[in-house]
């Protein structure tokens, strides 16, 4: 049967979508970024603890006093992680995301409960959106919208909104058909027949759906992570790269926490909104027995309003007071960048990480203010192209990553190589005997187990293996290339070789793997891999224009091998999470070299 290109008709359909209407798709990303930066400024303003309070009352108030304690518990733990702005990041993604869903689930559920051939022009595509993979969402939101919190968004809403038209629609087509008639009998309008009997009847299985959206949201955002939405999406995004087991289970953890709030409350808020859920409570409640008084007591809407508002004009207050008193120094006669943002990607290979974070502390030092984003390297260049990243260290040319290359052209800037020249290998440890070149791997893949561990699927040096290397040396069908992440890779190396097993791997010259451990570089007679790659640094097209005095501090900065292993070194001794504090110490342990990469006087 011919092949059906699907893929290249939805790609078509997206670049054509991109040229006809950016206008539009401005406008939305305009409206949900106001949206997002809108709630995120009002949960992020006050004081962590004045913030967990404020939500605590919430909790006491739908509740109990047990919720509320443990609500603040459980905030006060995500704070002591150091993740509190990340978690509020991550509600207000789930608050903006769900009320537009909200939004637009309503309207369409009720009108398919009182249309059924609405609702059964709905139904298919609420089970494409409901059952087609998460990530593929992001892909389109990533193109139209580059990185961000807004493809998060369109994803997030997309995902989770057929709970909430199902729910709407199953609520109203449940309720009992003879108390319609009997509005209508006297006289109701359609109108008020739905206000009045329908919605209030179906209340309950409407919040069940406005539960179910919220609970999708959050899982949604947590994903969106990968497309640069930040929050708790981001760490966890981070820590799985990283296999940073400690901050997996912290960012893990702190998700947890949001995810039982949010679930609790929106159960209990439709019990205390609808009469029926009101009279369930009351019957549960009687059937449980008495309680002790204090354990009883709810705070009627007027106190809790009171006690929310008291703590809002407190965090407020020291919201003024504080001000913004805390100023990085920067020491006289370099103040260069006067306080410029610039915003600086990597995706997780060491190099980058290393390289990233010395700018950082560099630039920081020259009076520039560089934020740092992970990405993969798809979502990166696709940033870069649109103007949303500035600048990246990380680009393997003319192999690894030329494919991004020729497809931004123009809409990206090569800022020159600053190492060179490296090497493309397949490793496997020096205990693995007869296997020392690609040819010997063919007729062994049992001892092997049939795989070969592979890096980021995006990555170039993944499909020329695919395509090139395993075709070269006759190991297609023997072999199967693993995709997964720099840092998986690694772990998957140092557990074989503790355990003394065979395994082969994709790795890289320079790298401190070399150093770490005794490993062999398959050698490659063919000449498969191609020659030897330099790494550039990338920056968006404007990028000579908007910094000027950074373009040529970028183009004159070198690194020799030992330079560059030794600050390798020193990020992976320092520890996750710490890699910026890292790059510090081997600055200072270096003295001069910062002057040399960026003279204050140039």
């Amino acid at each position: 049967m011919p092949r059906i290109d699907l893929g290249g008709w939805a790609a078509s359909a997206v670049n054509w979508l991109q040229s006809h209407l950016s206008w539009l798709f401005d406008a939305v990303s305009t409206v949900l970024t106001g949206l997002y930066d809108g709630v995120n400024a009002v949960l992020g303003a006050p004081h962590a603890l004045l913030m967990a309070g404020i939500l605590a009352v919430v909790a006491w108030w739908l509740r109990g006093l047990t919720a509320a304690v443990l609500t603040f518990a459980g905030l006060a733990l995500i704070d002591s992680f150091g993740l509190w702005d990340e978690a509020t990041s991550t509600l207000s993604l789930v608050l903006v995301a769900s009320v537009v869903t909200l939004l637009l689930a309503v309207p369409l559920g009720v009108w398919a409960a009182r249309d059924r051939r609405v609702s059964g022009a709905l139904r298919p595509v609420l089970d494409v959106m409901q059952t087609m993979p998460a990530f593929v969402y992001l892909i389109p939101g990533v193109m139209f919208f580059s990185i961000g919190p807004v493809p998060g968004l369109i994803a997030t809403i997309v995902f989770s909104m057929p709970p909430g038209v199902r729910m709407t629609e199953l609520g109203i087509r449940q309720v009992d058909g003879e108390l319609v008639e009997a509005a209508r009998a006297f006289g109701t309008t359609p109108r008020d027949t739905l206000t009045r009997v329908q919605l209030p009847l179906a209340l309950p299985t409407i919040m069940a759906g406005v539960n179910q959206v919220i609970m999708l949201a959050l899982s949604m955002v947590v994903i969106a992570g990968m497309a640069g939405a930040g929050g708790l999406g981001e760490a966890v995004y981070a820590a799985v790269t990283q296999v940073d087991i400690g901050g997996g289970v912290e960012s893990g953890l702190a998700v947890v926490v949001l995810a039982m709030y949010l679930d609790r409350m929106t159960g209990a808020l439709g019990t205390r909104v609808s009469p029926l859920g009101r009279r369930t409570s009351a019957k549960a409640a009687a059937a449980r027995g008495a309680a002790p008084a204090f354990l009883r007591y709810r705070p009627g809407t007027a106190v809790a309003t009171v006690g929310v508002v008291v703590l809002a004009l407190v965090a407020g207050g020291m919201h003024l007071v504080g001000g913004d008193s805390g100023r990085e120094s920067v020491a006289a006669g370099k103040n260069v960048g006067q306080g410029q943002r610039v915003k600086l990607g990597y995706f997780p290979w060491d190099e980058a990480v290393a390289t990233t974070y010395l700018w950082q502390n560099v630039l920081e030092d020259r009076g520039y203010k560089p934020d740092v984003k992970q990405l993969d390297p798809g979502p990166l260049y696709t940033a870069l192209a649109q103007g949303q990243m500035d600048l990246q260290f990380d680009s393997w040319l003319p192999t690894t990553h030329q494919q991004y290359m020729d497809r931004y052209g123009d809409k990206l800037t090569d800022l020159g190589s600053w190492y060179g020249p490296t090497s493309l290998e397949l490793t496997v440890p020096s205990y693995v005997k007869g296997v020392d070149s690609l040819a010997d791997l063919k007729g062994k893949g049992a001892q092997f187990g049939g795989k070969i561990v592979g890096i980021e699927a995006s990555a170039g040096m993944m499909a020329k293996l695919n395509d090139k290397v395993l075709k070269e040396y006759g190991l297609e069908g023997e072999y199967k290339v693993v995709s997964s992440s720099t840092s998986t890779m690694l772990a998957d190396l140092e557990r074989a070789i503790k355990k003394k097993e065979p395994v082969v791997t994709t790795l890289w010259s320079p790298h401190w793997a070399y150093g770490t451990h005794d490993l062999k570089k398959l050698k490659d007679p063919k000449g498969a891999w191609g020659k030897g790659e330099e790494i550039h640094a990338v920056g968006k097209k404007d990028f000579a224009k908007d910094f000027p005095r950074i373009t040529q501090w970028v183009k004159d900065f070198t690194m020799s091998e030992k330079e560059l292993s030794s600050l390798e070194a020193e990020i992976q001794k320092g520890g996750k999470g710490k890699e910026k504090e890292s790059a510090r110490r081997w600055l200072d342990a270096h003295p001069g070299f910062a002057d040399r990469m960026a003279p204050a006087g140039s």
